[in-house]
């Protein structure tokens, strides 16, 4: 394995017949082992509550296009104690991991992927052998839709909306794509600042145990894009200038909800990107559409991450997946019951 993913797991406690001795059924599990699949077959949503949740029907199309013998199915654990000993006994090719579990993810890892390093946060887990590995797929979810949707991203003015993981994957996806600046906003400019030093602290770690040539690939992306971190308040220009704005904040999961900024300061020509999705649309997206922008909500994200999430643990199982972004997509999308063009 890389030395790129390695330094997660010192958290994670020991390993082995440790955790085989924690596999304790959760109460809470509402989907067990599909008949005639084993462990290594089975992949799940992690969280509380998940019924709502569109990733089986998704992945079991894709699953079912590909020909896999794999069965995506939901683990709602109500407790952290559940989900604790779910994640233990590793009965699972993969994980994605949503509310509230996303902190368990990496600690529970025995390696995190550079991308889950960067983000300080992982949403996705892959058994790789006999090794847990933490991945971050938000960045590659949101960035992959756009791209698809037509957003040149190469020599890009972007805003980011959002100091968490979800917004550190995003920022650091734009910066391989070639963006020429990315502003990451909060609303307190020394925490924003902040967050920023601790993803260049750990993206220069990251960097000196890269091997060649990705190395020098990182290094270049890092020499072409400047990063900068504000408040919303002390960034209008950043916001005006934008080519690019993402929102990677919550807002707009509650009724009546707010933009994180003055939406005055959108306009014509801009791409506005949210990651919020179905909870109508957001006070950002409405704005943004007024204003002349394009604007989108996150359920293409949700589509894209589905992709890349498939495309990885693929390559762990050493499973082969020839199809192409654009078809898995469409089978994704369709079977969660979006209509994206």
């Amino acid at each position: 394995m890389s030395a790129l993913r390695e330094g997660a797991a010192e958290a994670a406690g020991a390993n082995g017949a440790a955790r085989a001795a924690a596999a304790v059924p959760a109460s809470g599990q509402q989907a067990a082992e599909a008949p005639g699949t084993s462990a290594e077959q089975q992949l799940y949503v992690l969280g509380h509550p998940v019924s709502h949740s569109k990733s089986p029907a998704m992945y079991n199309a894709a699953y079912g296009q590909l020909g896999l013998p794999w069965r995506y199915g939901l683990m709602d654990c109500p407790t952290a104690d559940e989900a604790e000993r779910f994640l233990a006994a590793r009965r699972f090719l993969s994980i994605n991991v949503t509310t509230p579990y996303k902190p368990l993810a990496a600690a529970e890892a025995d390696a995190l992927a550079p991308e889950a390093q960067l983000a300080r946060g992982a949403n996705l887990l892959v058994r790789e052998g006999a090794t847990l590995v933490a991945h971050n797929v938000d960045g590659a979810g949101c960035v992959g839709y756009l791209l698809r949707e037509g957003v040149a991203f190469g020599g890009a003015l972007v805003a980011v909306c959002g100091t968490g993981p979800t917004a550190l994957a995003i920022m650091h996806a734009c910066l391989l794509e070639g963006a020429a600046r990315v502003t990451l906003l909060g609303r307190d400019a020394a925490r924003s600042q902040q967050v920023l030093a601790g993803y260049l602290a750990t993206a220069e770690e990251v960097m000196q145990a890269a091997e060649a040539p990705e190395a020098d690939r990182l290094r270049a992306a890092y020499g072409q894009t400047l990063l900068e971190a504000s408040a919303y308040g002390q960034a209008a220009a950043a916001l005006a200038e934008a080519d690019i704005i993402i929102d990677a904040t919550p807002l707009g999961m509650a009724p009546g909800d707010p933009a994180p900024f003055d939406t005055a300061l959108l306009r014509p020509g801009q791409t506005v990107f949210d990651v919020v999705y179905g909870h109508g649309t957001t006070a950002l997206v409405a704005a943004a559409r007024q204003a002349g922008a394009r604007a989108f909500d996150g359920r293409g994200m949700l589509v894209a991450q589905a992709v890349a999430t498939l495309r990885l643990v693929c390559a762990a199982a050493q499973v082969e997946c020839v199809a192409p972004f654009d078809e898995l997509f469409a089978t994704m999308a369709q079977a969660a019951g979006f209509e994206l063009a």
